[in-house]
């Protein structure tokens, strides 16, 4: 454990490419021996805040530390998984497995118990990995990036294309790991991830709008109306935000409206007011352009 509690500091980070900003001013911490969840929609930047901790990119402005050091110093307590920009499409999964195996000086020998664990079909190794499905593909390289043994797992989008059996695998492994004192940092955009993190923070456009553990999060969230049908529940919910789902529209109750006379207006069963979920804490903050307003 490092003496400062946190495996990893970042503090004013900035980074930008020729377009612009992708990130700026981020600060966070992750704590030793938790699992901490990035999550945000695709696009935001969290893919860009991993590759500058773990050393692949260079901020323009602000300091990273990885255990006390700077990320080019620590590449040896830490492995990285960047979603579909690690694999070689041209080599087999097995040439893939030996490559990475040979580029971490901290790789075991194989990490056939895991993909056995994720329900890969380990005749496929023997295929090249560009005729692999997504699925397929995130399972080798969660594979490879956990068979190294390090104190510090980046996992970048690790549970995307995978179903859900698998995800429940996926996050019972990494719980294994926090209990054994190893530290995950995860990026994700999928609201299910939430039930994996001891913290999260929750990354926009704008940078990070709100840090917390799952549960102080979703005490923040204001109830939700859902409504079916043609009932307007507009007026009731804030902003006048609806998110539109596949069966019911939702939105946030507002403070100044009575959740039993919403439901009144909606005539019973076509209007709902409940307590959020973690899709409901997604958008939130995501979504809300200042979360927190009546």
């Amino acid at each position: 454990m490092s003496v400062s509690g946190a495996a990893v500091r970042v503090r004013g980070l900035r980074k930008g490419f020729g377009d612009g900003d992708v990130l700026d001013g981020v600060t966070l911490e992750v704590p030793d021996g938790e699992i901490t969840l990035l999550m945000g929609p695709n696009g935001v930047g969290k893919t860009i805040l991993l590759s500058c901790i773990a050393g692949g990119l260079h901020p323009d402005a602000g300091e990273i530390n990885v255990f006390g050091v700077a990320p080019e110093e620590a590449n040896r307590r830490l492995s990285f998984m960047l979603q579909d920009a690690m694999l070689v499409d041209e080599l087999t999964g097995r040439e893939n497995i030996a490559f990475f195996r040979d580029l971490h000086p901290r790789s075991t020998e194989t990490p056939d118990d895991i993909l056995e664990r994720l329900a890969f079909d380990t005749g496929a190794l023997e295929r090249e990995v560009g005729d692999y499905s997504g699925g397929m593909k995130r399972k080798l390289e969660l594979a490879i990036a956990l068979s190294v043994d390090v104190p510090l797992y980046l996992l970048d989008e690790p549970t995307a294309a995978l179903d859900m059996t698998t995800v429940e695998r996926v996050h019972a492994m990494l719980a294994e790991r926090r209990a054994a004192g190893e530290t995950t940092l995860v990026s994700s955009h999928l609201p299910a991830d939430a039930d994996l993190a001891d913290h999260i923070a929750v990354v926009t456009e704008e940078g990070i709008s709100a840090t917390g553990s799952p549960t102080e999060l979703l005490e923040t969230v204001p109830r939700v109306v859902l409504a079916e049908g043609s009932a307007d529940i507009t007026g009731a919910v804030r902003e006048g935000r609806l998110f539109e789902g596949e069966l019911r529209r939702r939105g946030f109750l507002r403070e100044d409206t009575d959740p039993e006379a919403v439901t009144a207006a909606g005539q019973g069963a076509a209007v709902e007011v409940r307590e959020p979920t973690y899709t409901d804490l997604f958008n939130y903050y995501v979504h809300l352009e200042t979360p927190g307003d009546g």
